[in-house]
């Protein structure tokens, strides 16, 4: 396919997938949910296949062709050639530069379409009316809608108990189109974002990738040679052994470098992008919900806050006709005496322009908790569906299946886990009293965390088949002073569930028998 072709056949495409809206009411109903997951599964697909025709044809290094056949240096030009050489090179940089977007583009998509996915996944299950046997919705699609009773009757369940949030799904860059949604971000959604994104970036203590080193050594024919090597991670400890090995004993070492990985908690790039921005625009739906209600009862006087941004909103973008429109200084001027005009006759300022006591109180509270609880919201919701996420999961889940977050560590350090220590206290209690969503306020979720990596590995080799989301809530339970019966509401699980694990718990830590004793001590060993 030539390169010009499959350029717009990709920008067609996504084009196509920004003005299909993503519609999630009645999701519970199963035709809805179906058709939304088979619809987004097809896109998925059909953007992996063009991603795979671009780094076929050299996308993912545009430029390195461009280098290599594009461009003549420009003492290979004859002088008479060095306009059109010049529009040679500016003709191959555009389609270089072509390339790359669009690619970019079309791996925004796929991260976002897989978050998307995953969330749908997690959502709900169908059941067999025939057997009662449970299948995923992949599963379901893959045997084409067919029990291996050969029962072609279902039932579909909301899984209330799995950790996802399909209000953000609308929200996604499913078209690629992060820079635009990026650039319509005000300044608190841009704070929110950046906020955002350092969790999701959080890195773990870095490992060692690869070691450079600068070498000076004698060859057969006594000449003096200096040269620089690259050795892989496996020769961290014994490189001088290696390098001896490899250029004789009286090689010397000039110079070393040690370059390490320290992949993060959502290890691509596109990924937290597309996660960031979709968590910062669903808060910004919750914040225009209730922060009416919440303003009103912290404010002296609600309507005259109201109209005072309406005031500095109609003034913004307005250009009178008889002034310049390049003197912006004159612009500037004009638009501040109107609405210190405005202010002086509604009696919010007095005749020096300076803002009332009382509205300049309301501004500074209205300030305060935009900056301290709505900026935050998009970061407690993350950083407690991603720790939900962990203590509801098995090792070996985290591994196999993708859930709602694309590319995350299957297990996190110390260092990725300081990211959990921020309660977000404020931001819980609004969320828990003026909207539905369910949070606990919890100190120390990075040791909660801990607890929970530590009895994955107690009890790797345990033939207890654990209900991993009851697991999680066991494990709060025990490392909190929260009532059993605020986690029960929060993770939407029995009561009962999660004292059963509260005794496989105290069964894998302190075995009664002799047998588990040996067996914990294997374990352990």
């Amino acid at each position: 396919m030539e390169e010009s072709v499959l350029v717009n056949k990709a920008e067609n495409y996504l084009n196509e997938i920004a003005n299909d809206a993503i519609i999630l009411e009645d999701i519970e109903e199963f035709d809805n949910f179906k058709s939304l997951y088979y619809k987004l599964v097809d896109r998925l697909d059909y953007l992996q296949s063009l991603k795979d025709d671009m780094d076929a044809q050299g996308y993912t290094t545009p430029f390195t062709a461009l280098s290599r056949y594009g461009t003549k240096s420009a003492s290979d030009v004859a002088l008479e050639e060095v306009g059109e050489n010049s529009r040679h090179n500016q003709i191959f940089r555009m389609k270089a530069n072509s390339k790359k977007n669009i690619l970019d583009r079309v791996k925004s998509a796929i991260d976002s379409h897989k978050i998307a996915i995953g969330n749908l996944e997690q959502f709900g299950y169908v059941k067999c009316n025939s057997c009662y046997k449970k299948y995923s919705i992949s599963d379901y699609r893959q045997r084409q809608a067919k029990c291996s009773c050969g029962s072609q009757g279902f039932t579909f369940k909301v899984n209330k108990e799995a950790t996802h949030r399909l209000d953000i799904i609308p929200f996604l860059p499913l078209s690629g189109n992060y820079m635009v949604l990026m650039g319509e971000l005000n300044k608190y959604d841009r704070e929110s974002f950046k906020q955002v994104l350092n969790i999701l970036k959080q890195e773990r203590k870095g490992v060692v990738k690869t070691i450079s080193l600068v070498i000076r050594f004698r060859d057969k024919n006594n000449r003096l040679i200096r040269k620089n090597i690259t050795l892989d991670s496996e020769f961290v400890n014994n490189y001088e052994e290696e390098v001896r090995r490899r250029y004789g004993r009286n090689v010397r070492i000039e110079a070393l470098r040690f370059h390490r990985t320290k992949p993060a908690i959502i290890d691509d790039k596109h990924a937290r992008t597309a996660l960031a921005l979709a968590y910062v625009k669903y808060a910004e739906s919750i914040i225009a919900v209730i922060k009416d209600d919440i303003l009103k009862r912290r404010l002296t006087d609600f309507k005259r806050l109201n109209r005072y941004y309406e005031i500095l909103a109609k003034y913004e973008n307005q250009t009178p006709d008889f002034i310049d429109k390049y003197d912006l200084n004159a612009i500037e001027s004009w638009r501040e005496s109107k609405i210190k005009e405005e202010f002086m006759k509604l009696n919010y300022a007095d005749r020096f322009g300076n803002i009332k006591r009382s509205l300049s109180r309301d501004l500074k509270i209205r300030d305060s908790i935009y900056k301290n609880t709505f900026q935050n919201i998009a970061s407690a919701l993350i950083m407690w569906d991603i720790f939900r996420y962990y203590l509801t999961t098995s090792n070996n889940s985290r591994k196999i299946i993708t859930g709602p977050f694309p590319y995350i560590r299957v297990e996190l350090d110390r260092e990725q886990r300081k990211v959990f220590q921020n309660n977000y206290i404020k931001v819980i209690d609004t969320l828990n009293n003026f909207t539905d969503i369910k949070i606990i306020s919890l100190d120390d979720k990075d040791l909660l965390l801990y607890e929970k990596f530590k009895f994955e590995k107690q009890s790797r080799s345990s033939n207890i088949k654990f209900n991993h989301v009851a697991l999680g809530a066991a494990i709060i339970h025990l490392n909190s002073d929260v009532e059993l019966e605020e986690i029960s509401n929060a993770f939407n699980i029995n009561e009962s569930k999660i004292r059963k694990e509260l005794k496989n718990i105290d069964q894998i830590r302190n075995p009664k028998s002799d047998k588990s004793k040996k067996f914990l001590d294997l374990i352990k060993k």
